[in-house]
């Protein structure tokens, strides 16, 4: 069972992750990212690693991705893209892929045992956020709050800079 799952979720993934780069509508493409973010979560499920799971889910695919969909929906441009192919795209990930499997296939095994540590759970992880992590947290949504603002104040100007021309 859990390697018929395992190959559907890897072919799935893959299919949406080669849409995402190879989409030429930049919406339709940034919604295949978002399927690839959920094919990475159900890995993780998969995996028995139930809450970096639930952050990829929420953080990437509840936010990221959903602030990408925005991003282009907010400044949106009549761009004409080129109907060439991009060979260099192409020869970089053969490189980055390349180096990757050498770098995996060279890598000795590790013959010590791990060492044994308590295990980490939802309650220890929110304890530790809300106790000694409390104000970076605080700090991060503050800041995030604030971009997003920014980002929205210069979106209107430059519409209505846009209306004035025409």
């Amino acid at each position: 069972m859990n390697s018929a799952a395992f190959i559907v979720i890897a072919v799935l993934t893959l299919a949406a992750a080669l849409a995402a780069a190879s989409l030429p509508t930049l919406i339709h493409a940034a919604l295949s990212f978002a399927v690839a973010f959920v094919g990475v979560a159900a890995f993780y499920f998969l995996l028995g690693a139930e809450f970096v799971g639930l952050v990829q889910v929420f953080v990437y695919v509840g936010a990221v991705a959903v602030l990408i969909v925005f991003t282009i929906l907010l400044t949106r441009r009549d761009v004409k893209t080129s109907e060439r192919f991009n060979w260099a795209g192409v020869v970089v990930a053969i490189a980055v892929f390349g180096g990757l499997f050498w770098a995996i296939f060279k890598t000795q095994t590790l013959a010590i045992a791990p060492p044994q540590i308590a295990p980490l759970t939802v309650k220890r992880i929110g304890a530790a956020l809300m106790t000694d992590y409390v104000w970076p947290l605080q700090c991060v949504g503050l800041l995030l709050t604030a971009a997003l603002i920014g980002a929205l104040i210069l979106v209107i100007e430059d519409r209505e800079e846009v209306k004035k021309a025409k």
